[in-house]
């Protein structure tokens, strides 16, 4: 019998060490949790996909309370971000509108499942208007990038753009979901394109034979070149310059899109806004302020319903104190932001 024969205790009955099973790092761990999840997390989205629009809303709404309520990270982040967004507003004033982008957080993944599973003229057909929408217009034949950040329902504003025309999106991997999701975003005849190399090829091809490329803005980039440090609500946010260089390279034009949440869950309004100057500059400072000018328009039409939560200032320049800590009590995350208001002046 080889050592590779011998049973489980072998050594133990031999008087020797026993065999040690080595344990797996935590990414693994994490990757299998995930795995197991995935059949269950499909389920629930499948599930909810066959809601009516106002009942994910309403369940929506009472989880957004829940967390609004809750003492947790992302209600503290939230509030911390709207607090250096919004300086010139008072406590009461701060914590309403965070308490109202928390519910809207909600009534976003929930009404997700629907809008991934259900046939795409009928999640089309809740667009109730489109303002700007001449600003879509490829008459000259020029590749169109078209920026949507995490404002309202992006999923459906993905969906229209691809409706619009031959679309090339941009897409960052999923950990979970990412099958099911990459399916939903390509019903419409969407292709996507990961964000690497291979996919900023995609883009630079979709955008020279004049079709759309669709990309969200709001990310913080994780790779040290392709990105500069710009002013987001006058703070440092470290800001992605592939859409300048996309820009030049393919001579399109760029503009913003985002899909607002009517009240009642009455349906979508499209919104299409012109790109401030300076997006397309050779200069990538100059461009990346350019850029988050761009989102910062598009969040003053409904700001309660942009991804407050989201950790914009993780990256910070170098000697200059982090965002996302302390207390988890409001008057701790307001306080930590204005003293990081105070310093920045």
């Amino acid at each position: 019998m080889t050592p590779q024969d011998a049973p489980p205790d072998a050594g133990a009955q031999a008087g020797g060490p026993l065999p040690v099973t080595p344990e797996a790092p935590p990414t693994d761990r994490r990757a299998q949790a995930r795995a197991r999840q995935e059949p269950y997390l499909q389920w629930l989205v499948r599930a909810l996909a066959c809601w009516p629009l106002p009942l994910l809303h309403a369940l929506g709404t009472a989880i957004g309370w829940v967390i609004a309520h809750t003492p947790n990270r992302q209600r503290r982040n939230a509030l911390i971000n709207l607090t250096l967004a919004r300086p010139g507003l008072g406590t009461r004033a701060l914590i309403r509108l965070r308490n109202q982008s928390l519910m809207a957080f909600g009534r976003t993944y929930c009404e997700m499942g629907r809008l991934w599973q259900r046939p795409p003229q009928e999640v089309l057909g809740l667009i109730r208007e489109v303002r700007g929408g001449e600003l879509l217009r490829r008459d000259d034949g020029r590749g169109l990038i078209v920026l949507s950040p995490h404002l309202g329902a992006w999923e459906l504003a993905g969906l229209y753009l691809a409706a619009q025309g031959p679309t090339t999106i941009f897409y960052k991997p999923q950990k979970r979901l990412d099958a099911l999701i990459l399916e939903a975003r390509r019903r419409s005849g969407a292709r996507l394109a990961p964000t690497t190399a291979r996919g900023i090829r995609a883009l630079v091809q979709g955008l020279a034979a004049g079709e759309y490329a669709g990309i969200l803005p709001d990310q913080e980039p994780r790779a040290d070149k392709g990105a500069a440090f710009a002013p987001l609500f006058g703070m440092p946010a470290w800001t992605m310059v592939l859409v300048n260089r996309l820009a030049r390279k393919s001579g399109a034009r760029v503009i913003f899109m985002f899909a607002e949440r009517l009240p009642r869950a009455r349906g979508y309004r499209i919104h299409c806004l012109p790109a401030p100057a300076g997006i397309d500059s050779e200069d990538d400072a100059v461009a990346a302020a350019a850029l988050n000018q761009g989102i910062e328009h598009c969040i003053a039409v409904c700001p309660e319903q942009y991804l407050w939560p989201y950790r914009r200032f993780r990256r910070r320049p170098a000697g200059v104190a982090r965002v996302y800590q302390g207390g988890l009590r409001d008057y701790d995350a307001i306080e930590r932001a204005r003293r990081l208001l105070r310093a920045a002046r």
